[in-house]
């Protein structure tokens, strides 16, 4: 296969650990030519494994907190320093929530924490797109994608108000695609990937089930994290240029399910 993204400069947020997409795209991008700066929140360098990840693709690891802008400018600087231009891609796989996280159902959140989960997780992607377009930092026909999930249009209730969440993150992805697309031609998507085994999706109660469920309703079954990165290239490269503002459905099909037959057997035993 030639290399789809040889010759391109990205951003690559939110790598933890091996089982992180985010990690996965990562290989992937270095497998198809692309140079890339990594980035994540300053406490999650300290939990993950991130620097190996760097050591593998010869890159470098810039700490940045996505809620702040300043850390979005010092982190698009030092990538444009580094590589002598302007950037081609970058992945916003960025989520968390403290309700989640604390054990915190979804009739009883705490406001504070839910403003955060919206900050950290949406907001972010917001900030993200505009201090790029203030300081001029992505080439025309670039590509930023946004990683979403599904429960940004279906009640799953154990998704909390990370729900609420991917769909800000996904309305962003359409409103400012069309801003920056009429200005520079950048293309702005999100992927709503399978239930997958990452460290913030398995943290989800009841993610076990759900992801069994969710493997047999599926055609394909759940798409992997590393089926992902393998769209995530094509999705920077000059293949998909004239996809913008949509969100896309990776997950086997089953977006476009009602019941499969593997289902009706289990239940009918």
């Amino acid at each position: 296969m030639s290399k789809l993204l040889e010759g391109k400069i990205g951003i690559i947020t939110g790598a933890l650990d091996e089982n992180s997409i985010a990690w996965k795209v990562a290989e992937k991008c270095h497998e198809h030519g692309a140079k890339f700066i990594l980035s994540n929140a300053p406490v999650a360098l300290r939990m993950g494994k991130i620097n190996h990840l760097a050591e593998k693709c010869g890159t470098e690891v810039i700490a940045a907190d996505a809620t702040v802008v300043e850390d979005w400018e010092r982190l698009y600087q030092t990538t444009m320093d580094k590589f002598g231009r302007k950037i081609d891609f970058i992945l916003h796989s960025i989520g968390m929530s403290p309700n989640v996280r604390k054990g915190k159902h979804y009739t009883d959140l705490n406001y504070d924490w839910y403003l955060k989960s919206l900050d950290i997780s949406a907001i972010s992607f917001h900030k993200m797109l505009q201090t790029a377009q203030k300081m001029d930092a992505i080439n025309e026909w670039g590509s930023v994608l946004g990683l979403s999930y599904i429960a940004a249009q279906r009640t799953f209730p154990d998704y909390n108000d990370m729900a609420e969440a991917k769909a800000v993150l996904e309305s962003i992805a359409r409103s400012y695609g069309y801003h920056y697309g009429v200005a520079k031609k950048v293309r702005i998507n999100t992927i709503s990937q399978s239930p997958t085994k990452t460290t913030a999706g398995t943290g989800v109660g009841g993610f076990d089930a759900f992801f069994e469920y969710a493997d047999k309703m599926s055609p394909l079954g759940n798409a992997s994290a590393e089926d992902c990165a393998n769209f995530c290239v094509a999705m920077f490269s000059d293949l998909t240029r004239m996809i913008t503002m949509q969100n896309i459905y990776h997950d086997g099909g089953f977006s476009s399910m009602g019941i499969s037959a593997a289902l009706m057997e289990k239940f009918s035993q």
